[in-house]
């Protein structure tokens, strides 16, 4: 388990970086689009991997690896929006939004580590592909449970369905960055 801590830290570290940039350049905007908006932008990058997964070559010049980190951090935001709820205007400080995106990876991440103990790290022995597919599969269930108003009959909610999403995500970057897939 060690190495999964390291290697989890690494592409944390990387996620983070990157949103740190993005709020160096737009600050919290994100903080106007509703959690809809947040899952379809996720839905647009799991199914640009899922296609680049397919076609095996892109056009754009960016890779899978871009795009996990895009489903982490979008799914860090998704999670604050619902703490939040959206806003009409840009109303929490660049540094707030870092201390929120702190928190929120750190409970995601100690989630992975309790399931991880239990799973005895089965997801190393999976394919980057199953990560995707399960990043959509968790897409869809989101887009139901909104479509449905946030309701659930006996399922987890949106909150628990982000974090798994931004899990996948993180286990697709350490299978990417460590190893041969």
């Amino acid at each position: 388990m060690a190495d999964t801590k390291e290697q989890f830290e690494a592409v944390i570290k990387l996620c983070r970086e990157i949103f740190e940039k993005k709020l160096e350049d737009y600050g919290p905007s994100w903080r106007m689009m509703r959690p809809e908006s947040i899952t379809d932008q996720i839905l647009i990058k799991a199914k640009r991997i899922r296609s680049l997964e397919i076609k095996k070559e892109h056009r754009i010049n960016e890779g899978i690896k871009p795009e996990f980190i895009g489903i982490v951090n979008y799914g860090i935001i998704g999670l604050i929006q619902l703490e939040l709820g959206f806003a009409d205007d840009v109303d929490i400080t660049v540094e707030d939004a870092i201390k929120r995106y702190d928190r929120l990876i750190n409970a995601t991440k100690e989630l992975m580590y309790a399931k991880n103990h239990d799973y005895d790290e089965a997801w190393r022995l999976m394919r980057v592909s199953s990560y995707t597919d399960l990043i959509l599969t968790k897409l869809n269930r989101v887009k139901e449970i909104e479509n449905n108003e946030g309701k659930v009959v006996i399922s987890e909610g949106i909150d628990s369905n982000y974090k798994d999403m931004v899990n996948y995500a993180l286990f697709g970057l350490i299978k990417l960055t460590y190893s041969n897939k």
